[in-house]
């Protein structure tokens, strides 16, 4: 039977081998996350420039020409002609210029008085007898 001092030395040794085998696994995925950043900054600063030459060239050659003369897929151009095109800004309004967000209007009906509460005489539609009635006079 080992004694305490080999079981700990078996010990260190098999975490030796495993503690070199996932500082390699990281070592080499680092280098390589930094190869793959290196390359996506590389491949959109040519898919901009690909964006930029689409737009220029748009008055004088259409997607679908281009991609029959360079067997680049029609989408794929459009795609890169679309990220090109920056996008619309949204203009925004000026607090207070927007009548329907004014506080009366905004204000709710609170209470369920009629509409015609307050309707000059001559805004009365006629009777059925042709007359118009009178508002009330105080006396």
């Amino acid at each position: 039977m080992p004694t305490a001092e080999e079981i700990e030395r078996r010990v260190a040794v098999a975490d030796a081998a495993r503690s070199e085998r996932r500082s390699a696994a990281a070592r080499r995925v680092g280098d390589l996350a930094d190869r793959h950043a290196e390359l996506a900054e590389q491949l959109g600063g040519i898919e901009r420039e690909l964006g930029e030459v689409l737009a220029e060239s748009g008055d004088v050659i259409e997607i679908d020409e281009l991609a029959g003369f360079t067997d680049v897929p029609a989408t794929e151009l459009a795609r890169w002609l679309n990220n090109a095109k920056p996008g619309r800004a949204k203009r925004k309004k000026p607090a207070g210029t927007n009548p329907a967000k004014s506080t009366q209007a905004r204000k709710p009906a609170s209470s369920h008085q009629s509409a015609h509460t307050n309707v000059a005489a001559q805004d009365i539609p006629p009777a059925r007898g042709g007359t118009v009635p009178l508002p009330a006079v105080a006396s």
